[in-house]
């Protein structure tokens, strides 16, 4: 495998009884190019946890010390901000609910295909490193300028302030907010500023993904139920909603919900009520709203795949995020501060080269944020100097057509968008090529899910197959 193919070193705990499979799924992930820990209890795996540093845990639910689910609870205490991927040769209603309503990432049943589950290990790695518009959670120094006001957001664009002086205004009210954006330009990041921001910041921030609740599953893991009202509830159980009064409710991926799902969300957002399975009566809610989508809803609406209804309840108050292509020189901004997130203080990488820093304000990121994380991580893992020089920039970058963000190109040379659109498609098809066509390595390197790449091939006409050899 060249250095260009090599994955981040991601750390991952692999929690399992059965040794064979922890064997050969350890064995898997690490010619995958991570590193694994794999430990046969959840014990073992709170002791790991607690001993060093994880991106990412993959827990059997079935095995010693997890039969009430121990190790998905502790974890989510401790360890918050470490996705947890669940896969069980056992499954369950009542363990699927419970795992679903402590926020888990993703819940797979054996036998799991290899491609399937590394699919989910790259969404659940993506997630957790591109919220950022970026989240500042080190201090990045004077040369990272951010708004006094927002800190947690990093740039100066004017299109950065635009956003600053929406905020000044949303963040002082109690409406509905729709926040839309291509991926990765940190529409969860924007969700949490404006709970923070708001008089609700005293009270929970919940986070609902909307592509991780099975349609089956809804009502229970929203609502909740009551004893009885199936086979399995052997006890009442609050749903996520309950979690939410008085706070915030973030739907992540609203554009993924159902139809019929969008019904019933519809009557709890126009009513602020909502009844748990199995009750007769229902329970009041007080909450703000605030949704996500990189989906274009006027045309989903159009298309009949969205409600127009739930539409109008949800968008009093639209923001659209910037993509980083339009953000000038805060592609510049973030690459420091991921340089200095990245590594240790000890580190002897200090900055860019001049060489570095033009390819990164050159290119057009249509990854975003996120992208640009994975480039800069990649970056520190192939410096040799004080300095990243553009050599140890990722192929993507350095081979990507020029596209500069502050002058449009020529009415003779055609539109500044059907610029951007060849230079997406270009890096799309060199991708392709550098891995052979496997579209999983592709959305890897390029910071995003394998659907979110499928949906750029896709747009761009492009077929897989013909990169393959």
């Amino acid at each position: 495998m060249s250095d260009l193919q090599q994955p981040s070193r991601a750390r991952i705990l692999v929690a399992d009884d059965e040794p064979l499979y922890l064997k050969t799924t350890g064995a898997l992930l690490r010619k995958a190019g991570y590193d694994c820990e794999c430990v046969a209890d959840a014990d073992a795996a709170i002791a790991a946890l607690r001993k060093g540093s994880f991106d990412l845990i993959l827990s059997d639910l079935n095995m010693p010390g997890n039969l009430r689910l121990e190790l998905l609870h502790e974890g989510r205490g401790g360890w918050p901000d470490v996705p947890v991927i669940v896969i069980t040769g056992v499954p369950s209603l009542p363990t699927a609910i419970e795992s679903l309503r402590l926020g888990i990432t993703d819940y797979l049943l054996k036998p799991v295909r290899y491609e399937d589950l590394l699919t989910s290990i790259q969404k659940a790695l993506a997630s957790r490193s591109g919220k950022a518009i970026g989240a500042a959670t080190h201090d990045p120094g004077p040369e990272l300028p951010s708004d006094s006001r927002y800190p947690e957001i990093i740039g100066s664009s004017p299109a950065i302030q635009r956003l600053f002086d929406i905020l000044d205004r949303v963040c002082q009210t109690d409406a509905n907010v729709l926040i839309t954006g291509e991926s990765g330009t940190g529409k969860e990041v924007i969700a949490r500023t404006i709970h923070q921001h708001s008089s609700r910041r005293d009270h929970p921030f919940c986070i609902i993904d909307c592509t991780a609740i099975p349609e089956s599953l809804f009502e229970s893991v929203l609502f909740g139920h009551v004893k009885g009202s199936f086979t399995g509830a052997v006890k009442d159980q609050a749903g996520l909603l309950a979690g939410c009064h008085h706070g915030t409710a973030f739907f992540d991926e609203i554009g993924e919900l159902p139809l019929p799902l969008q019904a019933k969300l519809l009557r709890v957002v126009q009513e602020q009520t909502f009844t748990p399975v199995g009750k007769l009566t229902s329970e009041h809610l007080e909450t703000r709203f605030v949704c996500a989508t990189n989906r274009d809803l006027a045309a989903e609406i159009s298309a009949g795949r969205f409600r127009q209804d739930l539409f109008y309840r949800l968008a009093v108050i639209p923001i659209e995020l910037p993509p980083l292509r339009e953000r000038g020189d805060d592609a510049v901004l973030l690459a420091q501060h991921f340089l200095k997130q990245l590594q240790p203080a000890s580190a002897r990488v200090t900055g860019f080269s001049e060489g570095a820093l033009s390819r990164l304000r050159q290119y057009s990121w249509p990854g975003n944020v996120r992208e640009l994380r994975n480039v800069v991580e990649r970056s520190l893992a192939f410096a040799r100097s004080t300095l990243v020089e553009e050599s140890d920039l990722s192929e993507s970058v350095r081979a990507c057509p020029s596209v500069p963000v502050s002058e449009p190109t020529s009415p003779a040379g055609g539109s500044r968008d059907d610029a951007l659109d060849d230079a997406e498609r270009r890096y799309l098809e060199s991708l392709l090529q550098t891995h052979g066509g496997n579209v999983s390595k592709a959305a890897q390197q390029a910071g995003v899910s394998r659907q979110g790449m499928y949906k750029m091939l896709n747009k761009h006409g492009i077929a897989a197959a013909e990169f393959r050899d």
